[in-house]
């Protein structure tokens, strides 16, 4: 498949005489992709029933006139304002008992049935009109799923949904209080009616009840995403994308991504830089104008997993300065290319730049698209219409099956963040923190669900904080022929929540049991004997095996037998870089001492280097300039 670029409009936001010479410059810029109508409710239905398609039927029939492939959103995430006055309890109500207002978007409760019916109507009647005709060549189902925390709904409609919920998971209270542990301070429930939503209680709540309200509340958004792709995919072939966000987990993508076609992310370096990478303040600084160097890869190479056979897009792409970071930089020269190539290298179909022209009004004024708002071309179109001049020859996308795999669990970061023991330990971070070490070894690595069940070809296989353990996943990894490592916390609780015996990990073959767990402080990491240390979480290990890591005072920290190997601490980047090597070496894989910002990426036809750096890197034998690209055909 050829790889694409495209931008997002909204013919809805500009005078219509406007769009035919928009559409002419989409098309003369190099653009295939138009997404339109995400958020376009209000004027598609601007009373109930009074439906005004025309609008919208005119600016796809321009777009396609031109040669351009519309991606046609629906428009559930800014449900107009008439839909309140009709369900005025349809707003999500926060952790704290408010209810989320009208005036921005996303305003609704994923658990009220009214709305989900009004989804259901308006997703029919865009389908019915539009699906077979021959400009609309992709869907969007709404739009960033949990953006804005919009996952986690405490109101009535979400009670009476959980209690459902846990009356179909349970079957009876009594299996509830046995799996919930209920006999603790008096919490069992004689009928399911009595079961409330986990907030407001005089201190923290059950875990097991928290969980159970955080699975049910991805189910939901699993749920609704479904109706609407099951109304589309009867009156279309066209593929389906949702567009998910950069670390926002709180439901679980792979199973929304079971439904659609294509996954899609929206990327945005440098607005994530600051509030979603968690990185020191002097990294940040270092890399305000390009972004983290491994942050985007990441999820490049989540939404691969997400994906349906491994097709994923980005369906927004940060042109310029956007408006709701902390702080908002313009982009270093060049970086916007990088960042192209960057998603293609990962096995990107599409890359579309959010968005064509910056908004002169409302919430987005400071938002940068390609365009300014007078319609002159801000810098990034240059890069734009360099890439879409390389992108005529290159190879198609061609992503190969990397050495490594990493898994990624949604349920694990829930649980964490449910007993993180620690402060500000997540599992994002964890997991986020091995791949960075994965990465700045120089190795590709493939992003597995806990779902998988055959792991062949890998040499190298990571896990770590793993809470609960699924019994396929663990079976699927004793089965590899790879290096695996486990731990720290895994195999820490069984599904409900509750500290399973025998004692973790309890890995056949794994001479290692956990006895005992504490968090350190940040001011107080333990040493390791050869360098490096153990910081946020450290556990206790009782083990006969040879120690792979220890601190000075010879505990061990990393122990196992043959190819299993279990860590039991939070290692820093000086310990992960030792660890990634000693384990590489075992594996039989080669690691690359890449210079200070660089990151290398190799497909079945290609391979790439990237500098996110401001200095001149050398690699490859070449000098390599800042926010440059490399890239060497492979014989």
């Amino acid at each position: 498949m050829k790889r694409t670029l495209g931008t997002c409009y909204y013919p809805e936001h500009w005078p219509e005489e406007m769009w035919e010479a928009d559409a002419a410059r989409m098309a003369g810029l190099g653009l295939t992709w138009v997404r339109i109508g995400e958020f376009a409710w209000s004027v598609i239905e601007p009373a109930p029933g009074d439906l005004r398609f025309d609008w919208l039927d005119r600016a796809i029939e321009i777009l396609g006139h031109h040669g351009l492939k519309v991606v046609l959103g629906t428009p559930t995430a800014t449900p107009p304002r008439w839909m309140l006055d009709r369900y005025p309890d349809m707003v999500a109500v926060d952790a704290e008992g408010r209810a989320r207002g009208f005036g921005s978007r996303r305003h609704y409760c994923f658990s009220h049935n009214g709305y989900f019916e009004e989804s259901k109507r308006i997703t029919r009647l865009l389908a019915e009109r539009y699906g077979r005709n021959p400009h609309v060549a992709a869907w969007q189902t709404d739009n960033e799923y949990g953006c804005h925390d919009t996952t986690l709904s405490y109101s009535d409609a979400a009670r009476r949904a959980f209690q459902d919920w846990c009356a179909q998971r349970y079957q009876s209270t009594d299996a509830l209080n046995r799996a919930w542990g209920n006999v603790f301070w008096s919490m069992i429930y004689d009928d399911f009616d009595q079961i409330g939503l986990p907030n407001l209680t005089v201190t923290e709540p059950n875990p097991a009840h928290v969980m159970a309200f955080r699975r049910f509340s991805s189910d939901q958004v699993v749920r609704f995403n479904r109706a609407q792709v099951d109304i589309i995919r009867a009156h279309s072939d066209a593929p389906i994308a949702h567009n998910y966000m950069g670390r926002v987990t709180e439901f679980d993508h792979y199973k929304v991504g079971a439904d659609l076609d294509i996954a899609s992310w929206d990327s945005y370096p440098l607005g994530f830089l600051e509030d979603r990478v968690g990185r020191p303040v002097a990294e940040q600084r270092d890399y305000a104008r390009q972004g983290d160097p491994d942050f985007q890869a990441f999820h490049h190479d989540l939404y691969r997993a997400v994906g349906r056979n491994g097709r994923w897009w980005v369906m927004e792409q940060q042109p310029g300065p956007v408006n709701w970071a902390p702080y908002n930089p313009s982009p270093f020269p060049g970086m916007v290319r990088l960042w192209t190539w960057e998603a293609f290298a990962h096995g990107a179909e599409a890359v579309c730049y959010f968005r064509w022209r910056q908004a002169p009004m409302a919430q987005e004024q400071m938002h940068a698209g390609l365009l300014r708002p007078d319609s002159v071309e801000a810098p990034a179109c240059d890069e734009v219409r360099q890439v879409a001049v390389e992108i005529t020859d290159a190879p198609e996308v061609s992503p190969a099956q990397a050495s490594v795999g990493l898994v990624f669990d949604y349920e694990a970061e829930w649980m964490w963040a449910i007993q993180p023991h620690a402060k500000g330990a997540s599992y994002f971070s964890l997991v986020f923190d091995t791949y960075r070490a994965l990465r700045r070894a120089g190795l590709d690595v493939d992003i597995l669900p806990p779902q998988a069940k055959s792991l062949a070809g890998y040499k190298l296989l990571l896990a770590p904080g793993l809470m609960h353990l699924p019994e396929a996943l663990q079976t699927a990894l004793l089965a590899s022929n790879a290096q695996v490592v486990l731990g720290p916390r895994t195999a820490a609780r069984d599904v409900d929540f509750r500290i399973p015996l025998p004692l973790p990990p309890a890995v056949p073959g794994l001479p290692v049991t956990v006895t005992r767990v504490e968090s350190l402080r940040p001011d107080m990491p333990v040493p390791l004997r050869g360098g490096g240390a153990v910081q946020t979480y450290l556990e206790e290990l009782e083990t006969t095996a040879e120690p792979l890591l220890e601190t000075e005072t010879g505990t061990p920290v990393a122990a196992g037998v043959d190819t299993m190997i279990y860590l039991g601490g939070w290692l820093d980047d000086a310990g992960l870089d030792r660890l990634t090597r000693a384990l590489c070496a075992r594996a039989g894989l080669e690691t690359v001492d890449l210079p200070e910002g660089v990151r290398t990426r190799t497909t079945t036809m290609e391979r790439f280097w990237f500098n996110h750096s401001l200095q001149d890197r050398q690699v490859a034998g070449i000098t390599l300039a800042p926010a440059g690209v490399l890239r060497v055909p492979l014989a």
